[in-house]
């Protein structure tokens, strides 16, 4: 079992940066890679980044490619998204998960058995 607290949300202005931290407990941080998703009111939870075991390699979709950044510390068991450029329509509230499985590919909300409680991200333009 592993446990996961985000942190770092809030209200920014449009063209602001935030950094989102998620504190990870209990089994080895080093075992699973970790990924952000975000979920907007009335919208599907959708995926923002992932970042392998050793922080090597990195997932992004197209459209957020250049704005956010993943990025790990496994010595202090965390994983981090900043966020640059934000707009409005970044709104969401961004919850972290946990996945034992390797690949890069994973990206489906199903592939990860982990996930923090979310901390809401709110741009205003």
């Amino acid at each position: 079992q592993v446990q996961l607290v985000e942190s770092g949300g809030g209200l920014a202005q449009a063209g602001g940066s935030l950094r989102l931290s998620c504190a990870a407990s209990g089994r080895t941080f080093t075992s699973y890679s970790m990924a952000w998703f975000r979920q907007a009111p009335g919208k599907e939870r959708e995926f923002v980044a992932r970042i392998s075991r050793t922080g090597a390699n990195t997932a992004y979709p197209n459209s957020l490619k250049g704005r956010f950044t993943i990025s790990r510390d496994n010595a202090k068991n965390t994983v981090y998204l900043q966020m640059n450029s934000l707009k409005p329509e970044d709104t969401a509230v961004y919850y972290c998960a946990g996945d034992f499985i390797p690949e890069l590919s994973r990206i489906a909300p199903r592939d990860y058995a982990y996930w923090g409680q979310g901390t809401q991200v709110t741009v205003s333009s």
